[in-house]
Order: C-alpha cells, then structure tokens, then sequence
C-alpha cells in the first residue's frame, strides 16, 4: 500500500510541469521564457487561423510584433489583400468608425510622404539619375548645364577623360613647337594651324566619347567648340 502511495505522489508530480500546469495570466517575468512562450503561442495562433480558413472558407490576416520589433504574419489568401480590403472599405460614417477611418487617411497619406521623400533620397545619392538630354549641348551654358547633372562617378569619369585630353594636347603642341622652332619665323602661321587642328580633333575624338559616361548615348564630345574661351 505504501509504495502504491509512492507511485501515486510521483505521477502526480510528473503531471504538475510546464506543459500541464494551469499557467496564471500574467506577464512572463523571466525574459527567456517570455521568448519562448511567444514562439509557442504565435506557432499555435497560425495553426488555429489556418483551421478556421480551412473550415470556414474565410480570409484571414494577423500580424504580430515580437518583444524586438519583428513582425510575423500569417493570410489567407495573403496578408496585402486582406489588409487592402480591410482599409478600403468605406462604413457609414458614426462615432465608433470616423476615428478609425481619420486614422486610416492619415497612414496613407503618411506613407505616401515617405515614399516620395525615400525617391528623392536616392536621387541625391546618385541611385536614381535624373533624365537626361540625347542632343549635345553645343554652347558654354548647355555644357555647364550637362555637368551639372551627372553624378559623382559620372564626373570622375569626364575628369579622367578631360586630363587625358590635356595630356595629349600639351604633347603635340609641344612636337608642333619644336618643328616650328626649326623651320624658323616662316613656319609660325603653319604652327598655329596645326595647333587648332588637334585641338578641334582632340575635341571631337572619341577619348572623349559621352558614351563611356553613365547612360548618355552620343559619341559626340560634351565639350563645345567655345570651350578654350572659357
């Protein structure tokens, strides 16, 4: 009899763990277990939503948010469409709904502010460039105009560009003199001639090819005719 006792007191021991034991309604004090029970709990939420989907043919949507801020949800058929056809419904206006439907307004209209505020973040970064002219600027202005909206990486590009350029000029220019000096004060007009030809030509040679420059799709130079006036 006694050890039927012992036997006894054990199996009623063995029923009094986490699982089994009626569990008071209370805010978790411990952190661990507070984690773990929303694991649990939120894995047994979803079951119980995807029962009642299946059975009753319904739509569904719930969100939750963790202790750290993170969201988990579950839909049927998915949690945007469900949302959507919540938010787009248009009730009769009343005290318990113009609340609700003043708030609503206001999140979208929040939303979009953020949108359009996130576009305009990325355009100033350079992510997002803005449009730019498929005909040649053919005057100081229109050049300036050009460089001003190229990005970063776009500038850097022309500048490499553009000191190759003058390296290769300040050579031949520096060949032409030699050549000048040479033949004498008769080869001086034939000098400056030269020079302007390889000016213009550099100008319009392709190391100076817009296509290599972001998206612009002209072999033309973006440097004007005018430019040594600068």
């Amino acid at each position: 009899l006694r050890a039927f006792s012992i036997l006894m007191s054990l199996a009623m021991e063995r029923k009094l763990t986490q699982g089994r034991r009626k569990i008071e309604m209370k805010k978790i004090a411990n952190e661990n277990s507070r984690r773990i029970t929303f694991s649990k709990r939120r894995q047994g939420l979803f079951k119980k939503a995807s029962e009642l989907c299946t059975l009753c043919g319904v739509d569904i949507a719930i969100v939750i948010f963790s202790l750290g801020g993170k969201a988990f949800s579950f839909g049927h058929p998915n949690v945007d469409s469900v949302i959507d056809r919540f938010l787009k419904q248009n009730p009769q206006p009343n005290e318990g709904t113009s609340g609700h439907a003043t708030s609503s307004h206001e999140v979208r209209e929040l939303n979009q502010r953020l949108h359009d505020l996130n576009k305009q973040l990325k355009m100033e970064k350079g992510k997002e460039k803005p449009p730019q002219n498929t005909s040649f600027p053919s005057s100081i202005s229109g050049f300036r105009a050009y460089v001003n909206q190229l990005g970063l990486l776009e500038l850097e590009q022309l500048k490499g560009m553009m000191e190759k350029l003058k390296k290769n000029v300040s050579r031949q220019v520096d060949e032409l003199h030699l050549e000048d000096s040479s033949k004498g004060p008769f080869g001086h007009e034939e000098f400056q001639s030269q020079t302007l030809k390889i000016t213009s030509g550099m100008l319009t040679s392709k190391e100076m090819d817009l296509s290599k420059i972001g998206n612009y799709e002209t072999e033309a130079s973006p440097i004007p005719h005018d430019w040594l006036k600068m």
